[in-house]
């Protein structure tokens, strides 16, 4: 098999979730495009609809789903619909996800928990689900997405829940690979640093001062594109990565080598 060979996802099946928009639209275009028919569960179903519609313009088969990954049955029939549509699951990207910036002492239980139940166990929900019909076909790849947050202490904004979370993320996929291995189920992370999506563009539109504190530490001085975050997505989920599990891919620009 040669090298470029490895990276194709034909008759692959991958679902992506919260990639109605963001970082996950742009890993599931990437899919798309190596060859993966793409579902898309997302809680915002019109978005998830139009962005299923525009990856299919692309020669795949799409399919969009309105699922809260806090919800064990929505994620319980994430699963079935997956399957009765496409017959199996290959690849399962983990990248729904939030994040509320509030100081610490301030933070309500009810907030705390609104971030940990979508990052952290909104991802365990979906892995395990997925990891199901994986075991009985002995294979599978699941991609979780972290952030550098897992590794540093973001400045100065204040987001203990979101930190937590995806220092969580990273344990858990290291857990999952060491006790799915044995199924030839692969379970890695990406870990994105500041990234130009709409939502944080928005965000420094409000706070234009953020931006020196997120671009000036980082080597390449400027902040990531989502489709930056492509090539590591199909190479996860690709036999080119055949032998790596419980690994993380920090992708930041170099922000976390100081």
């Amino acid at each position: 098999m040669s090298i470029l060979s490895k990276f194709k996802l034909e008759n692959k099946t991958a679902i992506v979730t919260g990639a109605a928009r963001g970082l996950g639209m742009a890993m599931a275009i990437g899919l798309a495009e190596a060859g993966a028919n793409i579902v898309i569960p997302d809680i915002d179903y019109e978005e998830a609809r139009k962005t299923a519609s525009e990856i299919a313009e692309l020669g795949v088969e799409t399919l969009a789903l309105k699922t809260d990954v806090t919800d064990e049955e929505d994620v319980s029939r994430m699963v079935a619909e997956t399957l009765e549509r496409f017959g199996q699951i290959d690849i399962l990207i983990n990248n729904a996800g939030i994040c509320k910036h509030i100081p610490a002492e301030e933070m309500s239980k009810k907030d705390w928990e609104e971030v940990i139940n979508v990052n952290l166990t909104g991802v365990f929900l979906c892995a395990r689900e997925v990891a199901k019909p994986m075991i009985k076909a002995k294979k599978g790849s699941i991609i979780n997405i972290a952030s550098m947050s897992g590794y540093i202490i973001n400045y100065p904004q204040p987001q203990v829940s979101y930190n937590a979370s995806k220092a969580g993320v990273i344990h858990l996929t290291k857990s999952l690979a060491a006790e799915w291995a044995k199924y030839n189920i692969r379970v890695n992370a990406i870990a994105p640093g500041y990234m130009k999506t709409k939502m944080t563009a928005q965000f420094l539109e409000k706070k234009p001062e953020m931006k020196e504190f997120w671009v000036a530490p980082t080597p390449m001085k400027r902040m990531g594109k989502p489709e930056e975050l492509q090539g590591a997505a199909v190479y996860l989920a690709s036999d080119a990565s055949s032998f790596m599990t419980g690994n993380v891919l920090i992708i930041d620009g170099g922000y976390t080598v100081y």
